[in-house]
């Protein structure tokens, strides 16, 4: 059978750090306190020459030399975003272009903090059906440039970045496999105001009217958003253990979008898995939506967390409301 692998990860955050002693001096609240709220300390903010795919093209590099992989080995690219560089043509093209890929499929996933695991599912079902070997799936925000700095709420939490893997289907005959086991996706649209940017789409076009209004901006319902997503992923997690036949003490590594600190803590107490399993960077990087999973992913790679035929469960949630889980034997 045909087995999808990762065989490469890769993120990329940019030169900018934006300490919480910057935030407080725009937001009003002290630093001591964001970082009691959101568990962070810093973030990374593109510059004003970098956009999505800048970010999504530098982490595709480092995911392609991790893998030993060529750009031209690529058959497919999968990006996820909710800040593209522009409504259309897709940022994806832009960044098959970017790293010198041939005239391959390259296309945009929008399913905001989610993104990343409902692009890799694309990607799977790609590589099993046989349209394609080799895939670049790679989540890549730039938040920055959509914060309401008279919003706290969303202001303290967002930061920028990309994260890529490089996926490959390889022949495994072994019963104990190596690679995806499953991801599943859900979605709940009755939750879809909880979180997203008012106008600038066909419902309500950009307008002067809209920008006065700052309606263009961020706005989250947070406290409401993170009740309802700690019970869909503590839910989703259960479930997808028990599909597969899994335990929580069963994961060597539990990889989850990073949007609080304090979010982190609950599932894992929730989970019952012990805090030092649940990789964390969103001390270092903020909230970076769809690209969040992805960083955390490599960074605990390149850490040493994650050895081969460790068992990682990933999860992530996201406005729409969106979420999912996937199992993966490394």
């Amino acid at each position: 059978m045909i087995r999808t692998r990762v065989i490469g990860t890769g993120s990329y955050l940019p030169a900018r750090v934006v300490p919480n002693e910057e935030i407080a001096q725009v937001v009003g609240v002290s630093p001591a306190n964001i970082q009691r709220l959101t568990g962070i300390q810093s973030r990374h903010w593109a510059g004003a020459h970098e956009a999505a795919s800048d970010l999504a093209i530098a982490a595709g590099r480092r995911a392609l030399e991790a893998a030993g992989c060529e750009a031209s080995a690529i058959d497919a690219i999968v990006l996820s975003t909710t800040s593209p560089d522009m409504v259309f043509p897709s940022t994806a093209c832009l960044v098959q272009r970017g790293l010198g890929c041939r005239p391959v499929g390259a296309f945009d996933v929008s399913a905001s903090c989610s993104g990343f695991l409902y692009g890799l599912s694309m990607a799977q079902a790609m590589i099993q059906s046989g349209q394609v070997k080799t895939c670049l799936v790679v989540a890549a925000e730039v938040k920055s440039r959509t914060l309401d700095f008279q919003d706290p709420a969303t202001a303290l939490l967002f930061g920028d970045g990309a994260g890529a893997v490089i996926l490959r289907g390889e022949p495994d005959p072994n019963p104990e496999w190596r690679g995806i086991l499953g991801i599943r996706l859900y979605a709940d649209g009755a939750s879809h105001g909880l979180i997203g940017i008012p106008s600038g789409g066909s419902r309500s076009p950009a307008s002067v009217d809209g920008v006065k209004k700052r309606d263009h901006m961020l706005r989250m319902r947070g406290a409401s958003l993170f009740r309802v997503a700690i019970r869909r992923v503590e839910q989703a997690v259960h479930d997808i253990l028990k599909e597969f036949g899994m335990r929580s003490d069963d994961l060597k590594q539990v990889v989850l979008h990073q949007a609080n600190g304090r979010i982190l803590d609950q599932i894992a107490h929730r989970l019952g898995i012990e805090r030092s399993r649940i990789a964390s960077v969103i001390e270092r990087y903020g909230n970076t939506s769809s690209a969040s999973l992805p960083i955390a992913l490599d960074d605990a790679v390149r850490r040493g967390h994650i050895s081969p035929g460790d068992v990682v469960l990933l999860g992530s949630f996201g406005g729409g409301l969106t979420w999912a889980t996937s199992l993966v034997r490394w």
